[in-house]
């Protein structure tokens, strides 16, 4: 990718679905894909990509060359970036993300390992329900910011700049 000038995001925990037939009903894909999105938005994932994304487009807005972006997001990208102002909500959305790599693992072992159904349809089940839990931990992490009305949004204005607020009443700002 490098080679080709090709931008990535490699998110490190975002799970397999346990593509099992047993597991690949459309209800339960959409319930799996649903809690996982809900993982990777609370904990700040999507807005790292979504700032990386905002980056290319405005450098390429002003005529500057522009590279694209080149992203592999870990649980140190919550730790450090995702604007978590309490140091507990910050945990539970690293332990949230944490669950979510924990879960992949299993899913690839259940998928690709295990070949014995009386193995491999516990093992989806259980990653299923840890993928459950870690959008529940993500959730409660976001819950915690809005108790103390500290939940940062960051909005586009019209032009497409930034604009950002972390109390719900208040309009926000544009950043420079």
């Amino acid at each position: 990718m490098e080679e080709q000038g090709l931008g990535y995001a490699i998110i490190m925990g975002d799970p397999l679905i346990g593509a099992r037939k047993e597991f690949l009903d459309s209800l339960e894909m959409a319930i799996f894909n649903s809690n996982v999105i809900k993982v990777l938005a609370s904990t700040g994932i999507f807005r790292t990509i979504f700032q990386a994304i905002d980056a290319t487009i405005n450098s390429l807005k002003i005529g500057s060359r522009s590279s694209l972006p080149k992203l592999i997001i870990d649980t140190d990208d919550i730790r450090d970036s995702a604007n978590f102002r309490n140091p507990y909500a910050k945990a539970k959305a690293m332990a949230a993300y944490e669950m979510l790599k924990k879960a992949a693992d299993i899913n690839v072992k259940a998928c690709f390992v295990e070949k014995d159904k009386e193995k491999y349809i516990p093992l989806v089940a259980c990653a299923h329900e840890i993928v459950q839990a870690s959008a529940n931990l993500a959730e409660e992490a976001r819950e915690i910011e809005k108790y103390t009305d500290r939940l940062l949004r960051t909005p586009h204005a019209k032009d497409g700049r930034l604009k950002i607020k972390d109390k719900l009443m208040f309009y926000p700002n544009k950043i420079d």
